[in-house]
């Protein structure tokens, strides 16, 4: 964690100290339940902690603002903004029951009282959030269709309500299939020590006013 703390000086001591308890714990479990590939665990904070972390650059929430992490798998990046954003709320989803089984118990054992677990796939779901979390997920077109229901309108942040995505590829092929421009764009690699391995991951945020525009995914035949 030692290496990530002169990249972002705006977290605290205290919140430093959860996010060290929270990746012994992500280790812990990675023993058990492949949350990160084995090769990588050990690149944990590095690769996966990192790039999560780098919203703090950019994006501020109000006071109960209400955040859902759809496909959080082994809590990324959902635990870790709990971390950053004491005062907003999220909920952690996911339909793998073992994985969310594994964030249940990092959230209750580190005592995150802002984050919640939920077994359950998003197109279930009808909650209404200022914004929806994804960490490459699935197809762009998918992803929409499957989680723009959750979204509710009109709650002002530093960035306007809607998709918060983790992504990588070449931007212009995802606009040419999605049919959408994101409205805010943050490129990971220059942050992270010029590292190649974020070279075209960014952070981009949908707005919920343009995800009806979004093409309409292919349906199997």
């Amino acid at each position: 964690m030692q290496e990530l703390r002169p990249i972002f000086p705006e977290i605290t001591e205290t919140q430093w100290e959860q996010l060290t308890a929270m990746a012994a714990l992500h280790r812990e479990w990675n023993d058990k339940i492949n949350l990160v590939s084995r090769k990588d665990i050990e690149n944990l904070e590095r690769h996966h902690y990192a790039p999560c972390l780098a919203a703090i650059k950019f994006w501020q929430l109000q006071p109960g603002a209400r955040v859902i992490d759809i496909g959080t798998g082994g809590g990324f990046p959902g635990l870790i903004l709990a971390v950053l954003y004491p005062k907003a709320d999220f909920t952690l989803v996911d339909s793998v029951g073992k994985k969310i089984m594994v964030v249940e118990d990092i959230i209750q054992r580190l005592g995150l009282k802002n984050a919640q677990a939920l077994n359950a796939r998003a197109e279930t779901l009808r909650h209404e959030h200022d914004f929806i979390t994804g960490r490459a997920v699935a197809d762009l077109r998918t992803f929409v269709h499957q989680t723009k229901q959750l979204i509710v309108h009109g709650v002002k942040h530093s960035l306007p309500n809607g998709i918060l995505y983790w992504q990588g590829g070449d931007p212009a092929t995802e606009k040419a299939t999605s049919g959408m421009s994101p409205f805010f764009t943050f490129e990971l690699r220059p942050l992270l020590w010029n590292d190649e391995k974020f070279e075209g991951k960014r952070i981009v945020l949908y707005r919920s006013q343009d995800l009806p525009k979004c093409k309409k995914p292919d349906l199997p035949e």
